[in-house]
């Protein structure tokens, strides 16, 4: 994968409105780190595209004519295994929320967001985290709960026992960070830790919750009152 300090980020930009994706290649092409490689219209088009030019993000609409951006997820993972993929949409609706996280999306924005914060959320994206638009951290519980309310990943129905019991307390106070929207930077500069080390804890806490992103550990610990 591309690193962001050293390389340019190579960009895939699918959306079914012409104007929109023009302007926002115009938009990206601003920042001397980002290059748009392409761009599609659709879900089949974006595959191919995404196959062809090996991107290392793509900038993905849910709201596409035939298959859905969501739907199209792991088409796009499985053609492109190596990129990350932003959402970028209209909706707020707390089920395509889930559903993009659900598949693998690495984060879930909205088209409000000004050029500078989608810069700073595409970086973000290319160093591991989970972003997710102010407008929607809210209903991140809601859509994680489910109407079942079955309990989170990495729990025991049966036995009682909390998730939290097998973390240790640097590993509790690193989650907290986590469902605080803290980078692993920022982590590290408040608890005097090098930020590899957090890094570390962090993969042992997704480990030991049974989740594969820090979406899903930051819900888990929202739900328990943690953060």
């Amino acid at each position: 994968m591309t690193d962001p300090q050293n390389e340019r980020i190579r960009i895939l930009v699918v959306d079914d409105h012409t104007l929109f994706r023009r302007g926002l290649t115009a938009l990206l092409a601003r920042e001397a780190r980002f290059e748009v490689v392409g761009d599609a219209a659709d879900a089949g088009e974006a595959l191919r595209r995404a196959r062809e030019l090996a991107p290392d993000l793509i900038l993905l609409d849910n709201h596409l004519p035939g298959v859905s951006g969501v739907d199209a997820l792991p088409g796009l993972r499985e053609a492109a295994p190596q990129a990350r993929v932003l959402i970028l949409t209209v909706s707020e609706d707390e089920r395509d929320l889930a559903a993009a996280l659900r598949g693998g999306a690495c984060g879930y924005l909205l088209k409000t967001i000004d050029g500078a914060d989608l810069a700073t959320a595409i970086d973000r994206a290319m160093k591991g985290e989970s972003i997710i638009a102010d407008e929607m951290t809210g209903k991140l519980v809601a859509a994680f709960r489910g109407a079942t309310g079955a309990p989170p990943p990495g729990a025991d129905p049966g036995s009682g026992s909390s998730p939290f019991d097998a973390l240790s307390p640097r590993e509790l106070e690193i989650l907290r960070a986590i469902a605080q929207g803290a980078s692993n930077k920022e982590i590290g500069r408040n608890l005097g830790i090098a930020e590899a080390t957090v890094k570390n804890h962090v993969q042992q806490v997704l480990r030991k919750l049974g989740v594969s992103s820090r979406v899903h550990a930051a819900v888990i610990a929202t739900e328990a009152g943690l953060s």
